[in-house]
């Protein structure tokens, strides 16, 4: 006699949710998978409320945004399984899913060190006034390298100070005084894992914003690109005028060859010293090297 073979019964409720994830896969230009890891509800329904008019955020069950997932048939869309943890978020919306991931970025709030976690960057202790007053605190502050003195009846503290190098655990005493000065070293928010773009049908694995890091970029290029320029001869409305000059100079000079006139050196008054200080300076070579160095 055969036995009976099983079958897996899916409830109306979840067969419901899985067509709901299914219709906003189909419907949104950018799928976006973030990490919630210790976020507080709280602060999670903040960050949803957020979000609202620009992204849907869902928490399913892993199994069920599989199931969504497959029947999309869509093999570059199945690279975002491999991003799906025990706590993760799916956003949905018709943003770019790097405007969407940089939208997250600035969310996120900060935070207080607890016991355990790993320091991200150095934990500093910058000098001046605190609100702590005399007794108890001095020892505790001395416990962590911190230098004391009294000023108006508060602690204050002498020199900055790192009790927490980048990669160091947090201990208890460094959590406490932290605590106590209201230093929050952390940040809590939706952290992006992967986008996939569904208009594009690209898959992206890494989601790298760095605006500060850019920023710096963009300036550290634009301080170089003028002295490359005159060096290779782009006329632009900027290199025209130190072109212009330079021309002027070097005419100048073959001028005083071409008759014997000694080259008169002038002596810069102080009108004329004012004049050169607003005058930007140009090293080409200074330049060239600082850009291909």
């Amino acid at each position: 006699m055969k036995g009976k073979q099983k079958t897996t019964h899916v409830s109306e409720t979840k067969k419901k949710v899985v067509t709901e994830l299914g219709d906003l896969i189909k419907k949104k230009k950018t799928i976006l998978i973030a990490s919630i890891k210790n976020i507080p509800g709280g602060q999670f329904q903040e960050i949803v409320k957020g979000l609202r008019g620009k992204a849907v955020v869902k928490v399913p069950k892993k199994n069920l945004i599989f199931r969504a997932i497959d029947g999309a048939k869509n093999e570059d869309l199945k690279k975002l399984e491999s991003k799906i943890d025990d706590s993760f978020a799916i956003l949905f919306s018709d943003m770019d899913g790097f405007e969407l991931a940089g939208e997250l970025l600035k969310s996120k709030t900060p935070s207080k060190a607890k016991v355990g976690q790993v320091a991200p960057e150095d934990i500093m202790v910058e000098a001046g006034p605190t609100d702590l007053v005399p007794g108890p605190a001095i020892s505790e502050l001395g416990a962590v390298g911190l230098k004391v003195q009294v000023e108006g009846g508060k602690l204050s503290i002498k020199e900055n100070k790192v009790i927490v190098k980048k990669g160091e655990t947090i201990s208890q005493k460094a959590s406490d005084i932290m605590s106590k000065l209201d230093i929050k070293p952390f940040s809590i928010g939706f952290i992006p894992l992967c986008v996939f773009d569904n208009e594009s049908k690209v898959f992206y694995a890494e989601i790298n914003i760095d605006t500060e890091g850019t920023l710096n970029n963009l300036k550290y290029a634009f301080g170089k690109a003028l002295p490359f320029a005159l060096n290779i001869g782009y006329i632009s409305n900027d290199t025209i005028k130190f072109m212009i000059m330079k021309a002027g100079n070097q005419a100048k000079r073959i001028n005083r060859i071409m008759t014997g006139e000694p080259e008169v050196v002038e002596t810069a008054t102080e009108e004329s010293k004012e004049e050169v200080k607003e005058e930007p300076k140009v090293d080409a070579a200074a330049g060239l090297a600082g850009l291909f160095g």
